[in-house]
């Protein structure tokens, strides 16, 4: 892949403002609803335990941020960024879900909606996200967009996101437009899937050996250039990010973070065969949350910061090796 973009890294970034997004509606058009392929009215209905799981599931997502609702009623950064043209657009993939574990339609961050798992966080994670690029680097950002590997566009951007992907379902196009989209320097960076138990894991592993065959899935290690091309991340920063769904509350408004049981963070890469990363995979963390929940006064801003450390590495990293 050609990268359309000369590394701006003569010297360390410096601060820049960032405005505020221009924003309009919340939702897309009518023509890119946010829908995965599939007819959720299919006969047949679905057995008790994945209904129970989807139950669980659309309460988390519509307890989310409930807090912030009443603090902030209209957010900016929960709207559709109006369109920019720059050398650097957040990119949110979008994906079917596997049919046992569909997402509904239903909210997708504090005011977002949609349906399927690929659209949770949005728009909000990829707003601050991409506002936090701007103040922090001097990386010239636009509005964020989502397409499916598909899209005659994927080659043009450098950088991908994807969420939630112990749940998705791709096909075999799709597979290989995304080993392509690798093997030509582009790098992929997925988040927000959880174990102890092992099926998330599994189903995210099974997928990427069919993109890269042979390619072991390992731990970063802390002297890996990902880890320090802008920011240094060091041992103690190998810690668990929590999802808003992860905080309690206590009567003093004191605020603790719950970490599921059974779970240990891991920060893990992919490799295209010539050394080079090409996937980074938050497992048992929810990186995308922390940027989502950025300006919320209840989220450790701790956590937010090293959310940002993280992802703005990944991108400088995708941009100049």
């Amino acid at each position: 892949m050609k990268r359309p973009w000369p590394p701006p890294w003569g010297r360390r970034p410096r601060l820049q403002p960032a405005p505020r997004p221009a924003c309009r509606s919340r939702e897309v058009d009518s023509s890119r609803r946010e829908r995965v392929q599939g007819d959720p009215r299919r006969p047949g209905g679905l057995p008790h335990a994945v209904l129970a799981l989807l139950f669980i599931a659309a309460a988390a997502l519509a307890q989310r941020g409930g807090f912030q609702r009443a603090e902030q009623p209209d957010d900016p950064y929960e709207r559709v960024a109006d369109r920019r043209e720059a050398e650097f657009h957040f990119i949110r993939l979008e994906y079917t879900d596997l049919p046992q574990f569909h997402r509904r339609f239903g909210r997708a961050s504090r005011e977002g909606m949609g349906e399927g798992w690929w659209v949770v966080d949005w728009p909000a994670a990829d707003n601050h996200f991409t506002a936090g690029i701007q103040r922090l680097t001097r990386i010239d950002t636009g509005d964020p967009r989502h397409f499916r590997l598909t899209d005659p566009h994927l080659f043009d951007y450098p950088w991908i996101y994807a969420t939630q992907t112990g749940w998705w379902n791709l096909s075999d196009i799709e597979i290989a437009r995304l080993r392509e989209f690798l093997l030509r320097g582009g790098y992929l960076v997925t988040d927000d899937f959880w174990g102890p138990d092992r099926t998330q894991w599994e189903v995210f592993a099974s997928t990427m050996s069919r993109v890269l065959p042979g390619q072991p899935i390992a731990d970063i290690v802390l002297s890996d250039p990902v880890m320090h091309v802008l920011y240094d991340i060091e041992e103690k920063d190998l810690t668990f990010i929590p999802g808003s769904r992860h905080l309690r509350r206590g009567s003093d408004g004191t605020v603790t973070v719950v970490q599921p049981a059974g779970t240990q963070p891991a920060w893990r890469a992919m490799e295209d065969g010539k050394g080079h990363m090409v996937v980074a995979a938050n497992y048992n963390t929810d990186v995308g949350d922390a940027w989502e929940f950025a300006d919320v006064p209840y989220y450790p801003e701790k956590m937010t910061a090293l959310a940002y450390r993280y992802g703005i590495n990944y991108v400088v990293y995708a941009m100049t090796h």
